[in-house]
């Protein structure tokens, strides 16, 4: 596995609880801050993908 995948799952995460939190606390930057993490996860995840499938993995 690729540690672009591995970073990008991280990434989502983190973008998940902050989004989570940022409805609860009513913070729409906390919100929107999450949403941009999870897309940038998401992005790396699937760049992660590619490369492990160039090498066949």
């Amino acid at each position: 596995m690729d540690k672009d995948r591995i970073g990008g799952s991280v990434k989502e995460i983190k973008g998940a609880v902050k989004e989570g939190i940022g409805k609860v606390v009513g913070d729409a930057k906390l919100q929107a801050d999450g949403k941009a993490d999870k897309a940038a996860g998401k992005i790396q995840n699937a760049v992660g993908g590619v490369k492990d499938a160039l090498r066949g993995k």
